[in-house]
């Protein structure tokens, strides 16, 4: 009896120890991670927290929506995110203030802006010409939406304030209520807001700034110095789900894509919603390998100054940190 006894206590032990194991091995981690926007733009991020991605590399999303790159900064370097998914454009503007914990870019999603411009008329043979004389609601001063417009518009002949009026005062999220409201002749949406003011006759996409620009660092996940000293494992797990992401929106179709995404976008009809998947794939958006490269940084900073928003840029080598989107390629294989 005293045998079985002292056996039934080792099996108990062993048990426990295990569960024990398995209870440390399976703790998820969870991330506060705050978007620019919820855009069908930032599919891939969508696909990696509906395919469970995320639940593979043991981290739990708590995902907001910051209405701006500002103000996810603003939450990043206030300890209300963990991880901030905004443009780099952002982390430049931090690191030129001279703070110290400052926001470093260590994964890049999209290679094109995701906006598009939307007028009163339906125009098949749009050119940017067609906006000499007219207004445009052009988003926050210092943003990469409106920074790439003045960009495209001066590289095609058009000086916002002189050759047409770009507007500025009206914040980002709230730019689809001013043009349906009748202000400005044009505007810039991202999907799947611009497809749905053509559904409802607010408007018509005409053309795509993505397409215009050519390629540009347009959106990144940055977080904060401090946290990737502290913290590189939950980094590199992220970065591991995005890049599944990333690759499982490469490998499959429009309709395959946005069925996947569609819990993310609950009233939108599948069919309508892979048109807009197609409509960004088709303009070669993301960013396969999520490195954030030289050249690209070095356009990023180009189009800044164009702006006046700089003199100088800050250095490539401390805000940009491609290892761990290097190493979730080599852990994908």
């Amino acid at each position: 009896m005293k045998k079985f006894i002292s056996l039934l206590l080792v099996v108990l032990l062993i048990s426990s120890l295990f569960l024990v194991g398995c209870e440390k091995e399976t703790k998820k981690q969870n991330v506060r991670l705050v978007e620019v926007t919820h855009s069908v733009f930032y599919a891939p991020q969508y696909v990696a927290i509906e395919k469970g991605f995320f639940d593979k590399n043991n981290i739990t999303i708590d995902l907001t929506n910051g209405g701006g790159a500002d103000k996810c900064m603003a939450a990043l370097v206030s300890n209300e995110a963990d991880i901030a998914f905004m443009g780099p454009e952002a982390s430049v503007y931090v690191y030129l203030q001279g703070k110290k914990d400052y926001a470093i870019n260590f994964a890049q999603l999209t290679q094109r802006d995701g906006s598009f411009i939307v007028g009163r008329e339906d125009d098949d043979n749009f050119t940017v010409e067609k906006m000499r004389g007219k207004t445009i609601l052009g988003g926050r001063k210092g943003g990469m939406p409106l920074m790439t417009l003045e960009w495209v518009l001066k590289q095609n002949g058009l000086i916002p304030g002189v050759d047409l009026d770009v507007r500025t005062d009206v914040q980002f999220d709230m730019m689809a209520g001013a043009f349906a409201s009748g202000q400005a002749d044009f505007t810039t949406l991202f999907e799947p807001i611009a497809s749905t003011f053509e559904l409802e006759g607010k408007g018509y996409v005409v053309g795509s700034v993505g397409k215009e620009a050519g390629y540009i660092p347009y959106t990144c996940y940055s977080t904060t110095k401090k946290n990737i000293e502290e913290n590189p494992e939950l980094i590199q797990n992220f970065t591991n789900a995005i890049y599944e992401g990333m690759v499982w929106v490469q490998e499959h179709s429009a309709k395959e894509v946005a069925e996947a995404i569609l819990p993310q976008f609950p009233e939108t009809d599948l069919e309508f919603l892979t048109g807009v998947v197609q409509r960004y794939k088709d303009q070669d958006t993301w960013k396969p390998d999520l490195v954030l490269g030289l050249d690209g940084y070095d356009r990023l900073i180009d189009i800044m100054k164009t702006a006046g928003e700089i003199e100088e840029g800050a250095p490539y080598e401390l805000i940009v940190n491609t290892d761990f989107a290097k190493k979730a390629m080599e852990n994908y294989k």
